[in-house]
């Protein structure tokens, strides 16, 4: 059984603070106090941290951390367990662990709810792991779960070489899908290709309406995985096959579309999506627990791997959001500490 007898911890540690709402540059190095974990909680040690497209409206003023939550940025992270709160009995002090978290990222040292922990697979070191949590969390839910994708199936992801579409491509592939995806440069395109997909689509020289089409003799895919919405919602549609699935996951094209929805009714198909922050640790720990079954034995198995793009100290996060904000990234961006 592990100890609740732990090393007395330091009285405060270094972090990032959002000063104001604004560009990269309102991230500002602080020191911050650091508490004893709660009832349920572990405190790790961060040795890594990533960077996700939250983080960046969160710095904007745009998607405020849930109550309860730390103004710290930061949705997932890798480190060492170094506190254990009361009622913890699944983890001790001295672990490697991997955790979703609701903010507090950005930290040398981050509060974690016990049951969104995950352990950082075998082969990968922290700077891979920090870069799974909020990533392979979406997917799994959003693809396997809510869009319910099969075997045989094709899945079609937008952003494919963003942290989301490059796991996307991965799993989808890993769980006999066929991928296609959607990037905006030659060299994107290549990297969705290597990492599995079957036909990536240059959404600057090509209509990926037409692209589906022809690769499934006009059946449409199964299941659209989409960050974009905006104008992009109606062509997914269009895209989908009998029965098929659209997943929303964001909004970067924008939150209003004209869509005509008799294909809905003609094709039975099944508009849906979801967000993961504002879930309760009950169902993101169920999340953990599919991950670690279905998932973590193919990360260990080299089956399936987390794209890094860059990796930035921890003092530098404002650079890590202009690469995010570049849109040049392929994969993830993780802030080391």
């Amino acid at each position: 059984m592990p100890s609740l007898q732990t090393p007395p911890l330091p009285t405060d540690g270094l972090a990032i603070e959002i000063t104001q709402p604004g560009p990269p540059e309102v991230l500002q190095t602080t020191r911050r106090p650091v508490a004893a974990p709660g009832p349920g909680e572990v405190l790790l040690r961060v040795a890594a941290a990533g960077v996700n497209r939250p983080d960046l409206l969160q710095r904007e003023g745009r998607y405020p951390p849930p109550p309860g939550a730390t103004d710290i940025p930061g949705l997932e992270v890798a480190g060492t367990v170094v506190a254990l709160g009361e009622g913890v009995t699944d983890w001790g002090v001295g672990d490697e662990a991997c955790a979703l978290v609701s903010g507090g990222g950005y930290a040398e040292y981050c509060p974690a709810p016990a049951p969104q922990c995950l352990p950082i697979p075998r082969g990968l070191t922290p700077v891979q792991a920090a870069a799974l949590p909020e990533t392979f969390f979406t997917v799994w839910t959003n693809v396997f779960e809510r869009g319910r994708l099969a075997r045989g199936e094709t899945l079609l992801v937008h952003g494919g070489s963003s942290g989301i579409g490059t796991t996307a491509i991965q799993l989808g592939r890993a769980f006999g899908a066929r991928v296609l995806a959607t990037a905006g440069t030659t060299e994107k395109c290549a990297a969705c290709e290597r990492l599995g997909a079957h036909r990536p689509v240059n959404y600057n020289e090509e209509d990926f309406v037409e692209v589906v089409k022809d690769l499934t003799n006009g059946r449409g895919v199964d299941v659209v995985l989409d960050m974009v919405a905006g104008s992009y919602i109606p062509r997914n549609i269009e895209c989908l096959a009998r029965e098929g699935r659209l997943v929303l996951i964001a909004f970067l094209g924008g939150t209003k579309a004209e869509v005509d929805f008799r294909p809905v009714l003609q094709r039975w198909l099944t508009v849906t999506g979801s967000t993961l922050r504002p879930r309760s640790v009950e169902e993101k720990g169920r999340i953990a627990r599919a991950l670690e079954e279905q998932v973590w034995p193919l990360l260990e198995a080299g089956e399936v791997a987390p794209v890094i793009h860059a990796t930035v100290p921890l003092a530098e996060a404002a650079e890590a959001h202009r690469i995010l904000e570049s849109g040049t990234h392929i994969g993830k961006v993780v802030l080391t500490i």
